[in-house]
């Protein structure tokens, strides 16, 4: 191309200044309208944790520290190593601690609790109509397994330390008081119960060994079930005379002053039971 025609054709200008300018501003403005967004939206997510730290209802933890109790009424006597009486009679079945944890975590335990310290319009505020004393209207009426779920989900908490054997139950409520009493009384009322069972176990292996020995006439048998009786006779009286009959008290609970939540760390232990 020659120059007379580049003078007449001259080529498209493709970059013009004020394009830039207008281009430069646009991305201004986004970035500046994007970080006051970002401002923005920070700001009211740190207000509202700070609002519901702040509104939602404290949860305290109070925990107790036991050791199990194992209580055995194994027999030495040499008659017994079969093991085929001895297991007839209840006697040296062993595992009484773990037995108890069990229990401790049990639904039927936790029902027989909840029931008797009347806790399902303390577990279910929101739907108990004080005044009335009565259900609300609106509200659906919870279950006895409602409750159960509530209370080993998200109120009591047992661990135990597989080093030491140490187990610690918790109890997480809103109220540090009745948080420390519930922790309390679970564990009056386990060993309240774990010793009347001993006791009931004792006296109907007793019954059983006397009809035993009214049948056989082997003096080294007689005196093999005199031995079994005796043994049972013995684990009625330790039972009696013991109140921390499955687990032993090392650290009752008390009512706490620190709130576990929110705003603080939870246990990692859940539930009931875990080791």
């Amino acid at each position: 191309m020659d120059d007379k025609t580049r003078q007449r054709y001259p080529a498209p200008n493709l970059y013009r200044e004020e394009d830039e300018e207008i281009d430069l501003a646009d991305v201004w403005r986004a970035l500046v309208a994007g970080r006051t967004l970002i401002a923005v939206l920070t700001v009211l997510s740190v207000a509202a944790a700070a609002a519901f730290a702040f509104l939602a209802t404290p949860v305290y933890r109070a925990e107790t520290l036991l050791v199990p109790v194992e209580n055995s009424d194994k027999t030495t006597s040499p008659l017994l190593q079969l093991g085929a009486l001895e297991n007839l009679a209840g006697i040296g079945a062993g595992g009484a601690s773990a037995e108890a944890l069990a229990a401790l975590g049990s639904r039927v335990f936790t029902d027989a609790f909840i029931r008797e310290e009347k806790l399902m319009p303390v577990l279910f505020s929101e739907r108990w109509d004080g005044a009335r004393g009565t259900w609300k209207t609106d509200a659906e009426i919870p279950t006895a397994w409602d409750a159960y779920q509530t209370f080993n989900r998200k109120v009591r908490f047992v661990s135990k330390d597989v080093k030491t054997g140490l187990v610690t139950l918790a109890i997480e409520w809103r109220d540090p008081e009745l948080a420390a009493q519930w922790a309390n009384r679970l564990v009056q009322r386990i060993n309240a119960e774990r010793r009347a069972e001993a006791i009931r176990e004792a006296e109907t292996s007793i019954t059983y060994l006397k009809e035993q020995l009214a049948e056989t006439s082997l003096v080294e048998m007689q005196q093999a079930i005199y031995q079994l009786i005796e043994a049972k006779i013995k684990k009625i009286m330790v039972a009696k005379s013991l109140d921390e009959y499955a687990f032993k008290v090392i650290d009752p609970a008390v009512p706490p002053q620190e709130i576990s939540s929110p705003g603080a760390s939870r246990s990692s232990s859940s539930g009931c039971c875990s080791a």
